[in-house]
């Protein structure tokens, strides 16, 4: 099967799934955008959502924020994780958005990530959710599912965003990414794996090698293993393995939606 096969039959089934999809964060503009995503880093959407509300009713603009004093807004989000660093950002972007953009978000990746604690990924999301403006911001879960589903070479999320781009059409970026952050969490986790819960799963084989990370992936949740490391990445020969819908079914345990073939 090809590439553009596999990637029709994620984007039928995405949509499927998620017709309609809505930022996980919640925020009221763009500058709230942008600190709440600032706030994400190496947490989780539910642990945002929890302080965004207190931190900005003291202060939802840059100038009211710019305003209040480290130690007012390190309390607020300390339980987000890594608070000295987010707090210390928070109020610098705050002051360099009053001083230099008169208080505007600029709708520029160059610009965006210019600002203390913005990377690639922060930009990416409020350039595609705040302007509409095609990205594709690569987290754990779009990183995770990418590799799984045979679709990139898993090295780095550079690379991973790379491919993304260049297999899905640019005007489903937007709401792609979204979907595939949402379908991640549901059905394709990075622990406790089950194949044979995921409407979604391709194994990658490339060229005339078999990579066995997913294949262990499978074997795991086969056999009630749940822990999967990435560092059992092996490389076998193709004839390890037959490339049959038996043996593939036999692997998930029930079924996979494709069968193993050379990519």
């Amino acid at each position: 099967m090809l590439k553009k096969d596999k990637v029709d039959f994620i984007i039928q089934k995405l949509d499927e799934i998620y017709p309609d999809v809505s930022p996980p964060l919640k925020h009221n503009d763009t500058y709230t955008l942008l600190i709440a995503v600032l706030l994400s880093a190496n947490t989780t959407d539910k642990s945002v959502n929890r302080v965004t509300p207190r931190l900005f009713k003291k202060a939802n603009t840059p100038k009211k924020m710019s305003q209040l004093d480290y130690e007012t807004i390190y309390k607020i989000i300390k339980p987000c994780g890594l608070g000295p660093a987010k707090a210390k950002a928070i109020l610098e972007l705050s002051k360099i958005l009053v001083k230099k953009y008169n208080s505007k978000i600029p709708a520029s990746f160059e610009d965006l990530e210019s600002f203390p604690g913005v990377g690639h990924k922060t930009a990416s999301v409020v350039m595609s959710q705040a302007f509409g403006i095609p990205a594709f911001p690569v987290d754990t879960h779009v990183h995770r599912l990418m590799y799984r589903w045979g679709l990139s070479s898993g090295r780095n999320v550079q690379d991973t965003e790379k491919q993304a781009k260049r297999l899905f059409p640019k005007n489903k970026w937007n709401k792609l990414h979204l979907q595939i952050v949402f379908y991640g969490r549901e059905y394709c986790p990075a622990k406790n794996f089950n194949a044979n819960n995921c409407p979604i799963f391709v194994l990658p084989v490339r060229s005339i090698k078999l990579s066995l990370h997913c294949v262990y992936d499978i074997i795991s949740s086969a056999n009630g293993f749940s822990e999967v490391t990435p560092s059992r990445i092996i490389f076998a020969s193709w004839f390890w393995i037959k490339p049959s819908a038996s043996s593939a079914k036999a692997l998930a345990g029930q079924r996979l939606p494709f069968i193993l073939e050379p990519a």
